[in-house]
């Protein structure tokens, strides 16, 4: 039987460390891999700015294949931390693997806390006050467009009548479905790709080994905050030389591919090596803790 090892607080970051290290090994292959996720999705943005009549289908599309694709770039790393090669063709290897199904099923906890959040939001705060809310934002967004700057008397008089403790409050809701969901799928992909978990075992295994593991999830999350910012931040300033050659239009899609070839893979390198320490796999040269908990 599967068991689900307990491990040491300090285990979050070398998880972050784990993505990078493979990211190293192969920076061209896994960058190319997550340039092309990034590409594709661009490319698919924009036919629907071109079609608006398809832009709803095509951002479903989009959704439904992220699952698909970042299993793909899990494959490409599991590769890499083998010694083999990455391929373009990974990308599609949750497909020929037969396990479509189980990996759309990884979608469900988002839409379930999309919708669940979608009617706290009209609960606690009410379609009328939403309507005002749209429109204090569209008033402080035509300001800032108009290059004013709203004194902040007149930001007083615009939120006097929301319910600021309600909004506050399902902000703090928001957040923790956010961090719940993200229990639930960090290492279910993996279970479904490599262990051929089915998708709810999978995400019911995920969470428990976050659930068992809080200490160590908790270091993950705020590292790779930190991560994530100081790559948004050298993207930045590369688009900005870019942009100087290029133009506005070209540095954007440059940030958005360098920001893509850079996160995708160091978030799949994460979780691989999560998943490897987790439940253990043959070549997983990561040392664990003693303890472990019946999955």
């Amino acid at each position: 039987m599967d068991t689900i090892r307990k491990l040491p607080a300090s285990a979050g970051a070398e998880w972050v460390l784990g993505g990078f290290a493979l990211l190293r090994r192969a920076p061209l292959a896994l960058g190319a891999l997550g340039a092309l996720w990034g590409l594709l999705a661009s490319l698919v943005v924009t036919v629907g700015l071109a079609v608006p009549a398809l832009s709803a289908a095509l951002q479903i599309l989009i959704a439904l294949a992220g699952p698909i694709l970042f299993a793909g770039l899990l494959w490409a790393v599991r590769e890499v931390a083998h010694g083999r090669p990455a391929l373009p063709t990974h990308l599609l290897q949750g497909a020929r693997e037969g396990q479509v199904l189980p990996l759309l099923a990884t979608l469900l906890p988002q839409l379930a806390a999309g919708v669940l959040l979608g009617v706290l939001l009209l609960v606690l705060v009410g379609s009328q006050q939403l309507q005002h809310l749209a429109q204090v934002s569209e008033e402080l967004n035509a300001l800032a467009s108009s290059g004013q700057q709203p004194t902040p008397e007149h930001v007083e008089a615009l939120v006097a009548g929301l319910p600021a403790g309600r909004i506050l409050l399902w902000l703090l809701l928001g957040l923790f479905a956010a961090v719940a969901v993200a229990m639930t799928v960090f290492v279910s992909v993996p279970r479904i790709l490599f262990d051929r978990r089915e998708g709810l075992a999978a995400m019911g295994d995920s969470l428990r080994a976050c659930l068992h593991n809080l200490g160590a999830f908790a270091v993950f999350v705020l590292l790779t905050l930190v991560s994530i910012f100081a790559v948004y931040f050298a993207v930045l300033l590369a688009s900005l030389v870019v942009q100087m050659l290029a133009g506005a239009f070209v540095a954007m899609w440059v940030a958005q591919l360098l920001m893509m070839a850079v996160l995708m893979p160091l978030l799949a390198g994460a979780a691989y090596t999560a998943w490897t320490q987790f439940f253990g796999e043959a070549t997983s040269a990561v040392p664990m803790a003693a303890g472990r908990i019946e999955v």
